[in-house]
This record gives structure tokens, sequence and C-alpha cells, in this order.
């Protein structure tokens, strides 16, 4: 969310900086809703100290037996007394409607984000790896032989219909073993905190993060009111929700796996064949808390996480920077790592990793008192797909897929398969 003080001070940068989102200006319609509420509580204010003048007035009126003068300072005490409480009932009203205005805002893009209408226009910073040559057409990872005994959509869609998937044997293990090394490389080499939260969660965490009040039909909600979480970065972040932190404590980071769950209402038709896009997959998600000064410094090294994954993994990808027109509603900067996925002959993403400065902070009212002393500040977070669990298997297989049907796995599994190296044209694990 954003500062209306600072919208105030600047409204030409504001409406400028959202440029960048492809947006028109929308500080008019911001800063007269804060006028009109502005407003209102300077009247409500100045109601009150009259009713406070003539009630006072009233009583020394009573205390000479001026009845007449009484009774009039008596009715303007009750006029008063009515019309403050009608200008401040306006003016939480209008305090309301502002701030349900600015919770559908996107967050500001940082000066170094390109410019841009969609996809078209982000903007490669490097390429890792080379995509491997083959000397027969690969498949997309449903396809290939080994792969299909153990990925089964036509049970899924009889459990629960469409965009879901039944992992069986080697496949499974092969999925649950991604989890594992992911974790374990953050945990180990990264120094991330291994963190295990709730996937249902209250409606004010969904808006602490940004999914609601805007994005709300992208997820799901039980009858109870709970929320199934698209993605870690919704537990993981607000556990500084409404916090005030030791500084000596940032940055915190953290990294989870769970399952995510998304309703995918945007993407009717899009990547229906396999296991690309599902309403249910699993991710290890990481999440930085930290303060104003380290929020760049820690989006290039939580980056380089994610990259380091994939180099483990020996999966070429590139890196890329998201235009403004491209962008997700919460971020000022976002890295997208898309992996070589040779069954489609392109780099699909893997991996989304965000600086979102204090713009959850202020949602969340999350703070850190700064080491010096002084008034608290708004923390700063990240968050990062550190991985997709379900693309990197996609990955995995594609890339590793050979003429005969089986597949080749990366060295760095082999320990979490216990010594496997290859998935056979069977499905078993060899």
């Amino acid at each position: 969310m954003h500062d209306i003080r600072a919208i105030r001070e600047n409204p030409a940068a504001f409406d400028s900086a959202l440029a960048l989102r492809n947006m028109a200006p929308v500080s008019p319609e911001i800063l007269s809703l804060d006028a009109d509420r502005r407003s209102r509580i300077a009247a409500a204010e100045a109601a009150q100290a009259e009713q406070n003048r003539a009630s006072k007035e009233a009583g020394a009126a009573k205390g000479r037996g001026d009845e007449a003068e009484f009774q009039r300072l008596r009715a303007l005490v009750t006029a008063k007394k009515d019309e403050t409480a009608r200008l401040q009932a306006e003016a939480t009203a209008l305090d309301a409607k502002l701030r349900e205005l600015l919770l559908t805002v996107p967050n500001l893009p940082l000066d170094s984000v390109p410019a841009g209408e969609d996809e078209n226009d982000n903007v490669e910073i490097r390429r890792w790896g080379e995509p491997r040559s083959f000397d027969f057409t690969p498949c997309e990872h449903f396809e290939i032989a080994g792969v299909r005994p153990g990925m089964d959509f036509e049970t899924a869609a009889k459990l629960a219909g469409s965009r879901f998937v039944v992992l069986k044997g080697g496949v499974a293990r092969l999925h649950r073993a991604l989890s594992q090394f992911m974790l374990d490389l953050h945990v180990a080499e990264h120094g991330l905190e291994e963190t295990w939260a709730p996937v249902l969660v209250l409606s004010e965490m969904m808006e602490g993060t940004g999914q609601l009040p805007k994005f709300g039909e992208d997820s799901y909600q039980t009858r109870e009111g709970w929320w199934l979480i698209p993605t870690s970065e919704v537990t993981l972040t607000n556990t500084v929700n409404g916090d005030l932190v030791d500084h000596a404590s940032l940055p915190r980071r953290m990294v989870a796996h769970s399952q995510c769950f998304r309703s995918e209402a945007g993407s009717a038709g899009r990547d229906t064949s396999g296991m690309l896009r599902q309403h249910q997959f699993e991710k290890v998600e990481m999440v930085s808390i930290t303060d104003a000064e380290s929020g760049v410094a820690e989006h290039a090294r939580m980056t380089r996480c994610a990259e380091t994954v994939l180099e483990r993994l020996g999966l070429p990808y590139r890196t890329i920077v998201l235009c403004g027109g491209d962008m997700g509603f919460g971020a000022r900067i976002t890295h997208d790592l898309e992996v070589w996925l040779p069954g489609q002959g392109k780099y699909r993403e893997i991996s989304s990793v965000s600086y979102c400065g204090d713009f959850q902070a202020r949602r969340m009212n999350a703070r850190y008192r700064p080491a010096g002393g002084g008034k608290p500040e708004f923390v700063h977070t990240l968050n990062g797909s550190g991985l997709a669990v379900g693309r990197t298997l996609i990955a995995v297989l594609e890339n590793g897929q050979q003429a005969d049907g089986s597949v080749i796995l990366p060295d760095g599994l082999h320990p979490y398969l216990g010594g496997k190296t290859r998935l056979g044209a069977d499905g078993v694990l060899a």
C-alpha cells in the first residue's frame, strides 16, 4: 500500500512511476478522496470545539439564572453534537473508501525497471548453459515413454477435474527428491531458515501480501473463510504482520516447501496439456525480511540462490528483468528465471524473484526500530521461487530424455534417489 503523504507531496512523480506500468494517472482520484476526508475531519473538530464551548457557556448561564440563554446554548450543544457525529461518520466512510482504493493500486517500479507493454518487452540479463542438441525430436514431458506410467492425468481428472495430476512410482519419487534437494541447498549453503507453516490463512494475511482485495478470483476460499495459499510468500511474509522487530534480527531469510493452490482464473486455454499450469502444485519459496537499505542487494542475492538450483541440476536458463507492463502487482522489480524446455523448444518461467520495498509492510503494519534508535520504519520484503517443483520436474525430464524413452537424471539428485541415476523407459528408477 502507498503512503498518502508521499502522494500529496509529489503526485506527478507518483503518476509518472505508475506510467511505467502503462497506467493512467490515479493521483487525482486519490487526492480528491483524501481532501474530502480531511475536510470532514477538520469540520468535525471545529464542531466539537463549538460544542465544548457552548457546553461551558451553558453551565455559566445556568449558574447566573439566565434560563433563556441556557436553553439556547443547550440546543446548540445538541446540534453540534449531532453535526460532529455526522461529520465523523462521513470521514470514516471516506477513509474506508480511500483505503480500498489504495489497496488496488500496484507498487511503484524502481527507476531501473525497463519500460514496456508485456512479456515481449522484458530484458534478458544473462544466460547459463547451452541447450542440448538432440539426434531425435525431443518430446514434451508428458509424452516421454518413461514418464507416462508415472504421470496420470486421467485418474486426476476423475478425482478432481482438469488441471490436476496423480504422480506415481519413479516420477513421484523424483518429484519428492527435487523438493528435498532444493531445501537442503537453501538451508545448508544459502543460510535460509527452513520453515513449515499453514496452507490455510485468514483474509488479513492475503491482504497483507497483496492477493486481496484485487485478486481474490485467483485463489480458493473455504466455507469457513480461510484462503488456500497461492504460495508460501503469504505465510512467510506475514510472520511479521503487525510486529515491531529488532533491527539486529534482520535480514530474516526463510524457505518453505508447501502445497500451493491457484484457480488460474485468467489463464483459460493456456498450457492445458501436461503439468505446466496446475490448480494444485508444490513450490519451494524463499522470503526475506530486511531493512530499507538492504533490499536491492538482497534481491540480487535471492536471484542468485534460485539460479544456483538450476545450475546444480545442469538446466540451461536465462535471467530476465520484467518490464513495467509485465511486472506483478506487489513488486518494485522482478527477475524471472526461464528454464530451457526442449519439448517446447523455448524458455519458460520457473522462478520469479521480486523486491517489494515497503509496499507489503505498509499493508501488514510491519516495522523495525533502527539500530541507532529513532522512529520505527517499515521493513522491506522480498520473495522468490526456489524453485517451482513441478516445473523443475518438467525441465529435468525434458532435458534428460533419451531416444529410447528413458531419462538421465542430474548428478545432484542421485543421493536423494538412493543412488538411482535414470528413469527407465518402463517408468522405474534404475
